[in-house]
C-alpha cells in the first residue's frame, strides 16, 4: 500500500482547470472502474464508477446539469 492506503497502482490526478481554491477532485482509473475523491480529504469517501456510468456522468457535467448557480 502506498502511504495514504491507496494500492500503488493507482495515480490520482487532478484536473488541469483547478485552481489552488481548494474546491477540486481528483480522478483515478483501477481496473474497470473510474474513482473520484475530494482532494482535499485524500482519505474520505471516494465514489466509483462503471465505465458506462463515467461515461454518462461526464456527459451531465458537460452540458451543466450539476450547476448550482444561477
Amino acid at each position: 500500500m502506498a502511504p495514504n492506503g491507496d494500492p500503488p497502482h493507482i495515480a490520482w490526478r487532478k484536473s488541469s482547470y483547478s485552481t489552488d481554491g481548494g474546491n477540486c477532485v481528483e480522478v483515478a482509473r483501477a481496473g474497470n472502474r473510474y474513482l473520484v475523491r475530494d482532494s482535499k480529504n485524500p482519505h474520505g469517501a471516494t465514489l466509483s464508477f462503471s465505465p458506462g456510468d463515467w461515461t454518462a456522468f461526464l456527459g451531465r457535467v458537460k452540458t451543466g446539469d450539476f450547476d448550482t448557480h444561477p
